[in-house]
């Protein structure tokens, strides 16, 4: 799948079952870490190192955010295009200097690209999750629409020392190196071969439970 993510003329339809059966291919490799060698060893060199990248990226958001008693109460969303959040996101970089690499990889893990509509549990908002005092600073608009959210999240990066140093700048985004850590995994992969956004662009909403993984489907209202 990694190979056919990175093909230029995959078509947008084949984006959308590629990019799911990526992520669930992670996933069995994360329930399986037995397998990883075994599957690593039957890869080429480039692409080995992409699978052990998304990998590291997953479980640093899995160490971070830990297991969920309950189902959140979001509402799980179509997000725009990947067309259109890739123009958000060009449009951010020219006025924030925030390579788009860096503002897409923190939306996929924030709300999968903005799938997620709901408060996070500290009460951060939108697509970008801004907590309210952050949002006062560097947003203008709806905190909720992508564009408006894209484009604050480039201010604040900016202003906490992007483009030149993006490791302090997503730290203080999210003040964990777990966070920075997968921010630029993902952020990395994507600097390497953009198509490898189409394949997160179809990365849909799992939630971590108590009781084992569960797929939030778009629609879902919890």
């Amino acid at each position: 799948m990694e190979q056919a993510i990175r093909i230029p003329d995959t078509t947008t339809e084949e984006y959308a079952v590629l990019g799911q059966r990526q992520q669930q291919a992670y996933h069995l490799l994360a329930a399986h870490s037995d397998w990883v060698a075994a599957v690593l060893n039957g890869i080429p060199g480039p692409l080995r190192a992409v699978i052990q990248d998304n990998l590291s990226a997953a479980q640093q958001i899995d160490d971070l955010n830990g297991a969920r008693t309950t189902l959140p109460h979001w509402r799980i969303i179509v997000p725009p295009t990947s067309d259109v959040l890739l123009g958000y996101y060009r449009e951010s970089q020219q006025s924030s200097g925030v390579q788009w690499q860096y503002l897409a990889a923190i939306n996929l893990i924030e709300t999968n690209m903005g799938r997620i509509q709901g408060l996070s549990s500290a009460g951060a908002q939108g697509p970008m999750q801004f907590m309210p005092a952050t949002w006062a600073s560097y947003g203008r608009g709806d905190v909720n629409n992508p564009r408006d959210a894209i484009l604050a999240a480039g201010r604040y990066l900016h202003a906490h020392g992007g483009p030149q140093n993006m490791t302090r700048a997503i730290y203080a985004y999210n003040p964990s190196w777990l966070y920075v850590r997968a921010v630029q995994l993902y952020a990395k992969q994507m600097f390497d071969d953009p198509h490898a956004f189409l394949g997160y662009y179809n990365w849909q909403v799992y939630v971590q439970t108590t009781k084992g993984e569960v797929l939030l489907p778009e629609g879902f209202t919890g």
